[in-house]
């Protein structure tokens, strides 16, 4: 019998440079497909359900800085030996780094907390998540995420720590109705704090600097009885019991979205120091007790340093005459939280061994932009800023810049058997990719909407690597830190309107944007980390300068709780030549929760049509559907587009969504979507699932400049 669902790679290097295919490129995924399309005779899904499904932690952190880790930056700072520049320890997940693989280029989608944390979820970049610039607690829309896409391939699901994407009155008219919460995103358990505001405080009860906070356990609120619990220690005790529980008591694989809050904000200091060993008798403990929920709420709060900091000292003028001075509270402060990540990491891992689930287990550690300036301490205290340890890394940057030091994050996979030890992935990704990558790991196809791409050909060695977006747009009034370790031009620099783009090792940057005309600075990113040197003046750019000004505008949707200057900018044509009019069709096979993802699938069916409307669908035995081909717009303009369909469907133009007709859509309802268009050829694709057969599927319809709604006829259709 053929194995089926089980994935035929290409052996290929595992450290892969930047060398993308086409992207009209179809990926092979392998047997399983085969014996399905071919075949037609089995559900894909019911496939993917007997296939061995990892299980996927997800460690999530708050304003932690690439720099921040031993293995990508603090150990480099020790081996200088240079007393001026003081330096961190991170051991157990210098350890993960060993026993897994670091992903030097990634990135957050946002430089701040609430639209990193929505694209991430959802799977969409910050030209479509509906969470943007500083939004903190807007409700994250109601459609696929990590939570329900796992929860449909078989996955019991959780969310502990932060969540800050719950819904309240400042986004919508639901009278701070918390339409957003994880139980209605796809989480079948949550733990945590609920609203944004709420992490900035790692005492609940105590409220030591900003105020008690509300604990939520689901639809709970459960703070009583969390005296003295430091929320670091908690949301680790929780995550240790829900997996122990769901191990011991359920066969499902699980997937957990483990969401500090630390080291952000206020730098509060534990109880104690962290608990001996680690796992299912060692390291933080739940106890269930009120008033002694967990084995440290006990001690003092706000008062543990760990001892490797308690009495560092550095020589701050360089100068070897000068006695080296201590380090200041703060910064003692900032390590022990760091640490205590750390520790908790060590933690979770020897959880996973003492439960015999190692190595099925999947674990991503990363943060949700760069670091922070904030500390939120009083006086005496010092002002906590990043140059201390350069959390930042070897970039310029922080919290709320497009920079490097803001949006490149730390990024360690651990994943036995499947990823190498002591591996590099180089590939450049983004935080939206991981939707698509679990997925993937779960034996399914990506949500048609997702913007990302699967990882796992890099991570594993296996396959050839799609080409991902890495695409960051972000508003903040302010101006960059004018730190030393920063380059000149870029101390002190107006942010307001800003956007970054990369393509292989080259970066497109702008700050302070004005128009769609203005110019990105580029930069060689990997031989100009402190993007020092322009090059995006040199004549020898002007094509790449051109492609990034019309590529943004083909990514993306304008959202009007967001208004960018290029929001109403004519959204450039395609450079291309066709052969003929008409369009490309292909079928495929498979029963899946949501309209797939199709290019690495194998289709059954292929050809091409002059006209969509004549085309015979009710005759293929296939129901999915992949059409695409060009759409020749006749002039400048705006058009309004209407769609409907008996199913489902999703349609792209270039690369920004036109229609989704997917996650909650009802049969026939009415879509209209209104986009500027230049005159010439705009890409199209479109992704429809016909399983009852009908003769007429869909209608789509435009209106625009000189014309009156109708359906687009054949004529203006390329391929």
């Amino acid at each position: 019998m053929i194995l089926q669902n089980m994935k035929q790679h290409m052996q290929g290097p595992l450290t892969l440079a930047y060398n993308w295919l086409p992207e009209t490129k179809i990926l092979l995924v392998g047997l399983a497909w085969i014996a399905t399309f071919f075949l037609g005779l089995e559900d894909v899904r019911s496939q993917s359900e007997g296939k061995s499904k990892p299980n996927i932690l997800f460690i999530f952190t708050d304003d932690l800085g690439y720099g921040d880790i031993g293995v990508l930056y603090q150990n480099e700072r020790k081996k200088r030996d240079d007393r001026s520049k003081p330096w961190t320890s991170t051991p157990h997940l210098d350890a993960m780094a060993r026993e897994g693989a670091i992903l030097t280029n990634h990135y957050a989608a946002a430089p701040v907390c609430a639209p990193s944390r929505a694209s991430l979820l959802s799977g969409l970049s910050q030209g479509h998540a509906n969470v943007r610039n500083n939004q903190f607690d807007k409700a994250i829309a109601n459609n696929h995420t990590l939570g329900n896409v796992l929860q449909k391939a078989g996955y019991a699901t959780s969310a502990i720590g932060k969540w800050g994407l719950q819904g309240d009155k400042r986004w919508s008219r639901n009278d701070g109705a918390w339409i957003g919460r994880p139980t209605l995103r796809g989480f079948d358990y949550f733990y945590g704090y609920m609203r944004h505001v709420d992490g900035h405080e790692h005492y609940p009860v105590e409220g030591l600097y900003r105020g008690k906070k509300e604990v939520w356990e689901n639809e709970k609120e459960v703070s009583d009885g969390l005296d003295k619990s430091y929320t670091g220690d908690l949301w680790t005790a929780a995550a240790k019991k829900w997996i122990t529980n769901q191990v011991q008591n359920d066969s499902k694989p699980f997937f957990m979205f483990l969401a500090y809050d630390t080291p952000h904000a206020v730098l509060e200091l534990p109880t104690q120091a962290y608990p001996e060993g680690g796992g299912l008798k060692g390291g933080v403990q739940w106890n269930g007790k009120k008033g002694h929920m967990i084995n440290t709420a006990s001690g003092v709060p706000d008062s543990y340093i760990h001892p490797d900091y308690a009495n560092a000292t550095y020589d701050h003028d360089r100068n070897e005459t000068t006695p080296e001075i201590p380090w200041p509270d703060t910064y003692k402060r900032y390590a022990t939280s760091v640490r205590r990540i750390d520790d908790a990491v060590g933690d979770l891992l020897q959880l996973l061994k003492d439960l015999d689930i190692d190595e099925q287990t999947m674990v991503v550690f990363s943060s949700d932009n760069g670091p922070s300036k904030e500390s939120y301490l009083p006086d005496p205290y010092v002002p906590n800023t990043p140059d201390f340890f350069d959390s930042f890394g070897p970039f310029d940057g922080i919290k709320r810049d497009v920079l490097e030091g803001g949006v490149r994050v730390p990024l360690l996979i651990r994943w036995p058997e499947h990823i190498p030890p002591n591996s590099k992935v180089n590939t450049p990704s983004i935080s939206y990719d991981w939707l698509p990558t679990f997925a993937d790991a779960a034996g399914l196809p990506a949500p048609a909407n997702s913007d990302g791409v699967t990882l796992l050909p890099a991570l594993t060695g296996k396959g050839v690597q799609e080409k991902g977006l890495v695409y960051v747009e972000y508003f903040q009034n302010g101006k960059t830190p004018e730190y030393k370790e920063f380059s000149q031009k870029n101390r002190g620099r107006s942010r307001k309107q800003m956007q970054l783009i990369r393509t292989g090792n080259l970066l497109g940057l702008r700050y302070d944007i004005t128009s769609a005309d203005d110019d990105f600075e580029i930069y060689d990113i990997l031989n100009d980390t402190h993007q020092m040197r322009d090059l995006g003046t040199q004549s020898a750019m002007d094509s790449l300068q051109r492609w990034m000004k019309e590529r943004v505008l083909q990514v993306r949707r304008s959202d009007t709780s967001a208004v960018r200057p290029y929001d109403d900018e004519l959204i450039p044509a395609s450079r291309v030549e066709v052969v003929s009019e008409g369009l490309e069709w292909k079928t495929y096979q498979g029963d899946y929760p949501w309209l797939p993802k199709l290019n690495a699938l194998e289709p059954v069916e292929k050809g091409f049509f002059s006209a969509y409307e004549n085309f015979a669908f009710h005759t293929k035995p296939q129901n999915l559907f992949l059409i695409r081909g060009y759409l020749k717009v006749p002039e400048d303009g705006e058009y309004t587009f209407t769609f409907r369909t008996n199913e489902k469907a999703f349609l792209r133009l270039h690369d920004l969504i036109l229609f989704d007709a997917d996650y909650g859509y009802e049969s026939n309802q009415i879509l209209k979507s209104q986009v500027k268009l230049k005159k010439g050829l705009h890409p199209i694709k479109f992704i429809l699932r016909n399983k009852n057969h009908l003769e007429k599927p869909f209608r789509l319809e435009w209106e625009g400049p000189n014309l009156t709604k109708s359906s687009i006829p054949a004529s203006a259709f390329y391929h």
